[in-house]
Parts: C-alpha cells; structure tokens; sequence
C-alpha cells in the first residue's frame, strides 16, 4: 500500500558519492498487517544495481516493507524528481539526484538537516569538499557513502604498440597526441571516448573539470558568467575538436554508461571519467579488458 506522506529519503551522488537525507516525518500505518511500499527512483548506473541486490536482503530484515524500483536515465531522472519534489507530489520515496541540488533544495526547505545522526557517526570524518558540497549555512543535508573524482584510464596494450610512455601527470594536449597515434576506426578502435551527451551529469560533468584545467570557471568572484572567456572558447574548441578527429561515431549520444559499454569491449583507447569506473573495467565478468587496461 501506498501512505501519503511517509518517511521520504533523499539519496544523491556527488561524482559518485551517495548521499541520504530525511524529508518528511514518518506516518503511521492505517492498517499494520499491510506491507508499506517504498518506491525508489534511481539513476541507471551500476552501483544502483548493487542497492537493488540488496533489496531482498532489506525486506527480509523488514517483512513489512516492500521496496520498489524505478530506473531512469539521469536527465530523465532528475527531471522527475525535482518536479515531484517541489510539487510535493509523492511519487517516490527515496530519490537518486545529483550534490548539484542538495544545497538548492536545502535553502528553498524542501530537505531538513542531518542533526540526529548518532554518536557514532562522525560528521568531520568526512571528506571537507563533499561534506561542504553537501551543506547549506553551516548545516548538513545529506550523507556520502563514497566519494570519487576523474581519472584517465587506457589500453596498455595500444599504447605500448605506439610506443607511448604515459608520465605522471599527464596532460590535456598530449592526450590528443596519444589519440592521433591510437586511433585505428578501420579495425573497430578509436583514440578517445569522452562523455558528449548533453546534460549537467552528463557531459558538463566532465566539460566543468576540462574548463577548470584550462584556467575557467563558471562564474567570477561577483557571480557574474564567465564563459565567454578564452579559457572556456579554448576548452571547449579542445573537447568538439579531441571528439570530431578521434571519438567514437554517434559521441554526442554517449553518456558514462555508453562509454564504459565501449571501453569495456575494446573499441576505444582512452577514457576519461570517474573513479567508480576502475573496478568495472578491473572485473574479468564484466570488461574484457581486466587485464589490458591501466588506471592513470
């Protein structure tokens, strides 16, 4: 049965990090030999998948508890959510958004702050950034199961094929130089896969960390826009130009899902994108490049 206005959560994913939040107060029950159904909407990512595993183990720890879920791509996702949220439409009980409105909603009072958290939980031994990103005044909104940041990840196989040693820090141009040399599409094989679909966790999260490297920012110290500064016209060049010479066909339709599935199978030579990728790529079951690929 549904019940209006039950405990709702809030589950986010700051680059990965997962987050959890209480938006309303529990109601009780108006019949307790009935199950009360919680209706998860998440996005379609792998670590999901793992949540939903452990659905049957939950239930069974809670019998009068039915989870059910509801997997949609992350724009659809956060457009759902956002609309049932501040419409208070009660569509979803627990939802998957992104860190980028955990603040938002936290200053417009659509969440309520994570004060009761226990003895046991230490707020401070949370990474500073995430636990910043997360707040809104001074105040906790949200909690982070993992955090993660970017990495590139390559063929070991091609690169060495190229005679390509790849340094420490390696950088945006040589990048592009790697990708002149590993970019083989007669055999199935091209330089590069980013992520080109459009969408703020889609493409922008990748295009924002480009923009940093080159100097940019979205806005200046008086929230005034920057992007129409050099720093942004030249990454961006970069990102249109790295993509059109040596991605995949179709990149402006890849997303973080779409670019693993290519990774994973051999058809592209870099890829740049989230730590969470690393043990994906590392597992023989689901890449089969567990032992021809190197995490930079």
């Amino acid at each position: 049965m549904r019940i209006p206005r039950f405990a709702k959560v809030l589950v986010a994913f700051f680059a990965g990090v997962m987050l959890v939040q209480l938006l309303y107060a529990c109601s009780p029950r108006s019949q307790a030999a009935e199950k009360t159904r919680l209706t998860i909407a998440t996005v379609n990512n792998g670590d999901m998948v793992v949540m939903q595993g452990l659905s049957r183990k939950f239930e069974s720890a809670n019998p009068d508890i039915q989870l059910r879920w509801v997997v949609l791509e992350e724009n659809v996702l956060r457009q759902r959510t956002t609309t049932d949220v501040a419409s208070l439409g009660g569509q979803f009980d627990v939802l998957t958004i992104g860190s980028y409105e955990t603040p938002i909603w936290a200053r417009r009072n659509w969440l309520k702050p994570l004060d009761q958290l226990g003895e046991k939980y230490d707020v401070n031994d949370l990474l500073k950034p995430i636990r910043e990103g997360l707040s809104n005044n001074g105040k906790l909104y949200a909690v982070p199961f993992y955090g993660e940041s970017s990495m590139l990840y390559y063929r070991k196989d091609l690169f060495e094929k190229a005679g390509i040693a790849v340094p420490q820090q390696p950088t945006y141009p040589q990048m592009r130089e790697w990708a002149s040399k590993i970019h083989d599409p007669a055999h199935g094989v091209y330089g590069v896969c980013l992520r080109g679909k459009p969408g703020w966790g889609e493409n922008i999260a990748f295009v924002s960390t480009l923009v940093n490297t080159y100097g940019g920012r979205w806005f200046d110290m008086k929230w005034q826009p920057t992007i129409n500064t050099p720093a942004w016209k030249e990454a961006i060049a970069f990102y249109v130009d790295l993509l059109n010479k040596y991605g995949p066909p179709g990149a402006s339709s890849n997303g973080f899902n779409e670019n693993l599935a290519l990774f994973s199978t051999g058809k592209c030579g870099m890829w740049v994108d989230a730590t969470v990728a690393a043990g994906l790529l590392s597992n023989p079951k689901e890449s089969q490049l567990s032992k021809s690929c190197t995490l930079c």
